[in-house]
């Protein structure tokens, strides 16, 4: 059973930048398909990046250029770089873990971009 551990979240001011990471245990981490997702507060869950098992990434439109997801495989972390944040990223980030016919969630990590 996967277990994901989000951190990094905080408050930063507009312009800011974090470093979101998620630690995995208890799967085969490098090939698993790994993402990070938001949900902001009255609004549903969205995907904000994604990257394969082979390192093809894919991002929301609305995070793209300022946003970047990496993968260390040898120490099974995925991690969300966000730079010039906007108070419309202001969000819970959840960290998720897919292979087929398993989809395994972390419990968030808040942040608030806000002056």
């Amino acid at each position: 059973q996967a277990q994901l551990v989000e951190s990094g979240g905080g408050l930063v001011q507009p312009g800011g930048s974090l470093r979101l990471s998620c630690a995995a245990s208890g799967i085969i981490f490098s090939i698993y398909t790994m993402g990070w997702y938001r949900q902001a507060p009255g609004k549903q869950r969205e995907l904000v990046a994604a990257i394969t098992s082979r390192g093809s990434t894919n991002y929301a439109d609305s995070v793209k250029g300022r946003f970047t997801i990496s993968r260390d495989n040898a120490k099974d972390t995925v991690y969300l770089q966000m730079n010039s944040l906007k108070p419309e990223d202001t969000a819970v980030y959840y960290c998720n873990a897919r292979r087929v016919g398993i989809d395994s969630w972390g419990q968030g990590t808040q942040v608030t971009v806000s002056s």
